[in-house]
């Protein structure tokens, strides 16, 4: 069965509909320039308030390494999803939480950017060069076609929506999808059905 992380949440409102029609991750963007960033201070009152089977991810970028841990602990997170440029060296500094690294893919020689990183999990996003993460663009997902043999675990994301998941699934075979902007009504502000639809169709699609 693959996972569904519901990534860019900013209210407590698309919190509880990710989480009531089952999602199994929610994200928080402690990135300044993101349209879809939170404080922590708001990202911990929503997570004190969650479900415990819901995982928390905390999505990053080029941050300091004390600034994590200190919003890691603050806001109880499981996950720490890092979409900038943090190196393998970087990435092995937080023992006792899952790692996500994500990395931008265009073409199939971009998969090379995995070399060295022993995490919990790769996420594979669309390559933008405006955007680290939540662009809405989706790549070939015919390059992931082995994901299901890849150790660690593939989080697959980039343009993914209800009409389009199950096709991506049955293509690239990710453990997880991730998914923020395509769902939104407006940027950080979820529109509930299609959340709803896209949950269900991950459901019947895997």
């Amino acid at each position: 069965m693959v996972k569904v992380k519901i990534c860019g949440i900013t209210n407590l409102e698309d919190a509880l509909c990710a989480a009531l029609n089952g999602a199994d991750a929610l994200g928080f963007v402690f990135y300044r320039k993101s349209p879809r960033s939170i404080t922590s201070s708001r990202a911990q009152r929503i997570s004190r308030i969650l479900p415990a089977k819901i995982l928390r991810a905390g999505v990053f970028v080029d941050e300091k390494i004390s600034t994590v841990k200190a919003i890691a602990r603050s806001c109880r997170l499981d996950l720490l999803q890092f979409h900038g440029k943090e190196s393998p060296e970087y990435c092995r500094k937080f023992k006792g939480y899952k790692v996500i690294k994500a990395f931008r893919i265009a073409k199939p020689e971009d998969l090379k950017q995995v070399s060295g990183y022993k995490c919990f999990a790769y996420l594979f996003d669309s390559f933008s060069r405006q955007q680290r993460g939540g662009s809405g663009k989706k790549f070939n997902w015919k390059i992931l076609a082995q994901a299901d043999k890849m150790k660690p675990v593939v989080f697959l994301s980039g343009g993914l929506n209800p009409a389009n998941v199950r096709q991506a699934i049955k293509l690239s075979k990710p453990g997880w999808v991730d998914v923020s902007s395509s769902l939104e009504a407006l940027p950080g502000k979820k529109d509930h059905r299609r959340v709803k639809q896209f949950i269900q169709a991950v459901r019947k699609g895997s």
